[in-house]
C-alpha cells in the first residue's frame, strides 16, 4: 500500500518532469526562431546582393552563369537550414523521449513493489497465480523495452536517409551547376 509521502513524493516528481519538459520544449522553440531569424537576415542580405548582381547584367550570357552560379549555394544553403530544423527536432524529441523512459521506468519499480507487497500478503496456495502474474509483468517489460529499440532503429535510419537525401540534393546541384558553365 503506497504511503501519503510516496504519493506527494510521485506527484512531485511528475510537476517538476512537466516542468522540465515544458522547458525543453520552450528551448526548442527558441532554437526554432532563432534559425528562423538567422536565415531570414541572411537571405535578406543574399537577396540584396542578388538584386545589384541582376541589374550590373550587360548580356544573356552573363544573366546564364550569375543564375548557375547563384543555385549551388541555394541548395547548401537549402540543406544546411533542413539539417539545423532536423537537428532541434530530433534533440528535443530525444529530451521528452528519455523522459518518457525515466518516468516508465521508475513507475515499473513502483508497480513491481506494489505486487511484491500484495504477494507477501497472499493468502497461501496463491504463489502459482503470483508468478504467473510477474511473469505476464516481465514479458510486458520486455515487450516495451523492444518498441524502445524499434523505434530508436528507425530513427536512426531516418536519419542516416535524411543525412544520404541532402548530400545527394546538394551533389546534384553542384552537378547541374557544372554543366551549366
Amino acid at each position: 500500500m503506497l504511503t501519503a509521502e510516496q504519493v506527494l513524493a510521485s506527484q512531485k516528481a511528475t510537476v517538476e518532469t512537466l516542468f522540465g519538459l515544458t522547458t525543453k520544449a520552450f528551448e526548442g522553440v527558441e532554437k526554432l526562431v532563432e534559425l528562423n531569424v538567422t536565415a531570414s537576415k541572411a537571405a535578406l542580405a543574399e537577396a540584396s546582393g542578388t538584386t545589384q548582381a541582376i541589374l550590373g547584367v550587360k548580356d544573356a550570357q552573363e544573366l546564364l552563369a550569375l543564375q548557375a552560379s547563384l543555385f549551388q549555394p541555394l541548395a547548401e544553403k537549402t540543406a544546411a537550414y533542413s539539417r539545423h530544423l532536423y537537428d532541434i527536432a530530433s534533440g528535443t524529441g530525444a529530451e521528452f523521449g528519455k523522459a518518457f523512459e525515466g518516468q516508465a521506468t521508475e513507475a515499473q519499480k513502483k508497480f513491481m513493489s506494489v505486487v511484491d507487497n500484495a504477494a507477501k500478503n497472499a493468502p497461501a496456495g496463491s504463489e502459482t497465480a503470483v508468478a504467473v502474474f510477474k511473469s505476464a509483468i516481465a514479458a510486458g517489460n520486455n515487450a516495451l523495452e523492444s518498441v524502445q529499440k524499434a523505434v530508436k532503429q528507425a530513427s536512426d535510419v531516418a536519419e542516416a536517409n535524411f543525412n544520404a537525401v541532402a548530400s545527394q540534393a546538394v551533389n546534384a546541384a553542384k552537378a547541374t551547376t557544372a554543366k551549366k558553365r
